[in-house]
């Protein structure tokens, strides 16, 4: 029998402020993960980026979790008040992986914040709060006692990209936790899935073994076929 493939996963601070809500969904991860076939392994928030690097060469795929806020220094732009849960450790880890994921052609795949590193770290900008989206509806629906399988929209998949293909279908309903996204793309990323606001939900790199990243909660929703397709094709392709 081969080995799983190890996929190395991002974390976030046992000082998050959103501690207890980020641990349950990196569980969920976690598990969604080993049901793919992969094994995960956590790569804590604050390890040195010597230790960074090590990890990234022994790991057959990456995986952007959820968290805090980019700081929106990192695409060129002044404090915002609604930014929340800054890291700047983790900031600079996460976007030293996703480059050399990006270079390197190793497997990466984002989720939430992971789509808004993935941009920035290849040269895109990210709206600081969604408000900032002409047109822009809700989409943090994270308040307390609401759900995280609650689809409040649906995203419309672009053809012929790598995401169609794993989800099988051009509209889908998702689940929406987030009040960054992106705003300008980097080069050579392209817009895999928008909201109906226009909003980006979903970005990958063409011709890249497999770089993916949306902007929704697939592990939280272990009961759709098409989910579990995306932790599937990226733990396959690792």
């Amino acid at each position: 029998m081969s080995p799983r493939p190890l996929i190395a996963i991002t974390a976030h601070r046992p000082s998050d402020p959103d501690r207890a809500d980020l641990d349950s969904l990196l569980a969920l991860i976690v598990a969604a993960v080993e049901r793919a076939g992969g094994a995960p392994v956590l790569l804590p928030a604050g390890l040195g980026l010597a230790a960074v690097d090590e990890v990234f060469q022994r790991a057959n795929g990456v995986l952007l979790s959820g968290g805090g806020d980019l700081d929106p220094a990192r695409y060129g732009l002044p404090p915002h008040p609604l930014a929340v849960g800054i890291d700047p450790a983790r900031d600079e880890a996460e976007l030293r992986l996703a480059r050399r994921a990006a270079a390197e052609a190793k497997p990466l795949f984002g989720i939430c914040r992971g789509a808004q590193v993935l941009n920035v770290a290849l040269g895109g900008t990210l709206y600081a709060d969604t408000s900032e989206h002409p047109g822009a509806e809700p989409h943090a629906y994270s308040d307390p006692g609401l759900p995280w399988d609650l689809r409040p929209h649906a995203v419309q998949v672009a053809e012929a990209t790598r995401l169609a293909d794993l989800l099988g279908a051009p509209l889908l309903p998702v689940n929406s936790l987030h009040h960054q996204a992106c705003r300008a793309l980097a080069p050579g990323l392209v817009a895999a899935a928008r909201a109906p606001d226009g909003l980006i939900e979903a970005v990958e790199l063409p011709r890249h073994p497999f770089a993916l990243a949306v902007q929704w909660h697939p592990e939280c929703l272990p009961g759709d076929p098409a989910m579990r397709r995306l932790f599937e094709g990226f733990v396959s392709a690792a």
